[in-house]
C-alpha cells in the first residue's frame, strides 16, 4: 500500500450515492476515491469513511480551455 487508508466497508457500497446527482459511485481502490463518471468527481476515502462533500472532491476531467472563449 501507498499509505492511503483501507476501502470502504463492501457491504456499504450500494449505499453510496453521490450527494450531488443521488447516482450511484464507483469504488476505484488504486485512488482510494469513489468515483462519479457522469459529473467527472472523486471524493476521497479517509480510513475507511468515504468524505462525499462537494469540498473534498476533485474533478477527474479537467476541462481543456476552450479556444478563443473570453476569460
Amino acid at each position: 500500500g501507498q499509505g492511503s487508508g483501507p476501502g470502504p466497508e463492501p457491504w456499504l457500497l450500494p449505499f453510496l450515492v453521490c450527494p450531488l446527482s443521488r447516482r450511484p459511485l464507483r469504488y476505484e481502490a488504486a485512488t482510494n476515491e469513489l468515483i462519479n463518471e457522469e459529473l467527472g468527481i472523486a471524493y476521497p476515502v479517509i480510513d475507511g469513511i468515504p468524505t462525499m462533500v462537494p469540498e473534498a472532491a476533485r474533478r477527474t476531467h479537467p476541462k481543456a480551455p476552450a479556444e478563443g472563449s473570453p476569460q
